[in-house]
């Protein structure tokens, strides 16, 4: 393993361009794509070189990263409309005729899915059955890339790493429902993907910071809101501990892992963790303060509510099965991933145009 982790180490950043520049001209089906992630998405495969095809709800945050960066100016298709909605996402797949379809769309959030848990269930739960079955009848599709959680595992409160094998849970129902996800995936994968030639894989992510993030509910797009209004951030529980990364990371590991698949690599079709570096999995106390040196408008404090929802204590991945089987590996430290994040709000609070060329400038120098 030593060896092996000095080799990847060895890699450098433009092997990581290399790599994924083999999605140069490929056809993507990217669900999700109107989100935080999903437009980060976006933006990083047209800069690779990669036709995609977009399926979302229309952006609902206000700001919203989808519309300031003009996302949908960056896609060859684009269909909003709703995951549970078969017929229009076997519709929209059918006519992107993709290579390799990315699934990202989803009721990701803890605290609305105590509020509407059925919404939660049937957007994750039913609505990746929807996107497997139109994948069933589409042809030209290489691999699938489903993407679930780190709070798909049963928590149990554990001091280090979950990895692949762990037992699969949830307390609370968005939790509970990626667990299903992961699931379903293994059951179509087993069921009819294996013998049609077609490889299925899930994606497993932390906690993920960077620029453009206005969700209701979590950490950051909390502190950017309270910075441009100038207010004091308040926390319930600053010594939960996540495995926080840069978006770019998270996304890199999917699209290293979607690589695979279209490469025919039968062992990349299971789940994989892509988490940060054990030194990254710190509190949300000393993410703030930390965050906070790079974000001088920012003051937060502690205010513990009664009644609020199960969270867990700790959480960390353990993403050894990706950087011994795809060569995949944590590019931009926490501390790097703090200073790009505060760097893009503050300059977006400036300046909202800017928000499309921060984004292909941070881009451009994670891929160089």
């Amino acid at each position: 393993m030593a060896e092996r982790q000095g080799t990847l180490e060895g890699l450098g950043l433009t092997s990581l361009r290399s790599t994924l520049g083999n999605l140069a001209g490929r056809r993507v089906f990217l669900t999700g794509h109107s989100g935080f992630k999903g437009s980060w998405m976006v933006a990083l495969l047209r800069q690779l070189g990669a036709e995609v095809h977009g399926y979302a709800l229309r952006a609902s945050s206000l700001p919203n990263l989808a519309v300031l960066a003009d996302i949908g100016g960056m896609l060859a298709s684009e269909t909003i409309a709703d995951i549970r909605d078969a017929a229009a996402l076997h519709t929209a797949m059918a006519q992107a005729r993709p290579n390799l379809v990315i699934h990202m769309a989803a009721q990701a959030l803890v605290r609305q899915s105590y509020a509407d848990p059925i919404e939660t269930w049937s957007t994750n739960v039913m609505g990746t059955v929807n996107l497997l079955e139109a994948a069933r009848s589409v042809p030209g599709i290489a691999g699938i890339v489903v993407v679930t959680t780190d709070k798909c595992y049963d928590n149990r409160g554990w001091e280090w790493g979950y990895r692949e094998t762990d037992a699969l849970g949830g307390h609370d129902p968005y939790s509970a429902s990626k667990a299903a996800t992961e699931l379903v995936a293994q059951s179509y994968r087993k069921s009819f993907f294996d013998g049609a030639g077609v490889l299925v894989a899930t994606a497993r992510a932390g906690n993920v910071i960077g620029g453009g993030d206005w969700s209701e509910d979590r950490l950051v797009a909390d502190a950017a809101r309270a910075a441009a209004s100038q207010n004091i951030l308040t926390v319930r529980n600053p010594a939960a501990t996540r495995p926080w990364q840069h978006v770019l990371d998270c996304l890199s590991g999917y699209l290293t892992l979607g690589n695979a698949l279209l490469a025919g690599d039968r062992h990349a079709a299971t789940a994989f963790n892509f988490g940060p570096d054990t030194a990254d999995n710190v509190s949300v106390g000393e993410l703030l303060t930390r965050l906070a040196q790079h974000w001088p408008e920012l003051q937060w404090q502690v205010e513990g509510q009664a009644n609020a929802p199960h969270e867990a204590a700790f959480l960390y991945l353990d993403s050894s099965r990706a950087r011994r089987d795809l060569h995949w590996q944590s590019r931009w430290t926490l501390d790097k991933a703090l200073q790009q994040t505060a760097g893009w709000y503050r300059a977006v609070a400036q300046d909202s145009s800017a928000a499309a060329s921060l984004m292909a400038t941070q881009i451009d120098e994670y891929l160089q």
